[in-house]
């Protein structure tokens, strides 16, 4: 049975979170549209990685380029390493990933960057080839669902904006396909239409996750 992967990173909670509120009804139409995938969540937020501090770089460094076995490793980096492995194991678990998040201060909230590092893992999401570093997560797809307090399109603003960027080349990267991203922004900008702006943006979500459904026939 096909999985989905659907991985917030907003600490404020559905109540408050207007990415959240808007994901939600991605989800909502999405399992009106195909309710044979099973949906796993993973709030960020509440969820144990581990982090690019000394101990995981080292590891990395020994096992993928000095030729270091598991059982060489100081017991904080095989803790690590092992912990970094188990992250990228559940996220190949699924065939289909659904990122909500908002931007914060031009980028991705640092937690979604470092649950991104940890899926780079050579020999298992990617491999150096003679050709250069190849992408072993072929046949999945993605799609970014993201929530901008300003106006960044067709602003100066647009060419700062880091985050959406960044998402889009780490998981091609991985050999993923990532379908065009679904924008929200200018909260900040109105916020006496507020509640006319949410319900055109659950409005675009649902139509959103209907094409995200059926694009899947195809992988």
């Amino acid at each position: 049975m096909k999985k989905l992967l659907y991985i917030t990173a907003n600490p404020k909670g559905l109540m408050k979170s207007k990415g959240l509120q808007i994901g939600e009804a991605f989800l909502e139409s999405f399992r009106q549209e195909r309710p044979d995938v099973i949906i796993n969540r993973i709030d960020l937020f509440n969820y144990e990685i581990a982090h690019m501090d000394a101990d995981l770089v080292s590891a990395r460094g020994k096992l993928a380029g000095y030729g270091y076995t598991m059982d060489q490793l100081t017991e904080p980096e095989r803790d690590k390493i092992q912990q970094m492995h188990a992250v990228a194991n559940e996220f190949m678990d699924n065939q289909y990933y659904v990122f909500v998040s908002p931007v914060w201060n031009l980028n991705l909230p640092a937690i979604l960057k470092a649950y991104l590092d940890n899926l780079f893992v050579a020999g298992k999401t990617f491999d150096y080839t003679p050709d250069g570093p190849k992408g072993l997560l072929t046949g999945k797809r993605a799609i970014h669902i993201q929530t901008r307090g300003g106006l960044y399109t067709n602003t100066p603003l647009g060419e700062l904006e880091s985050g959406d960027r960044y998402l889009k080349i780490a998981l091609s990267f991985l050999g993923i396909e990532v379908m065009d991203s679904v924008i929200f922004e200018g909260f900040d900008y109105y916020p006496t239409k507020i509640e006319e702006m949410m319900a055109s943006a659950k409005e675009k979500a649902r139509i959103a996750a209907k094409l995200f459904s059926q694009s899947m026939m195809s992988v």
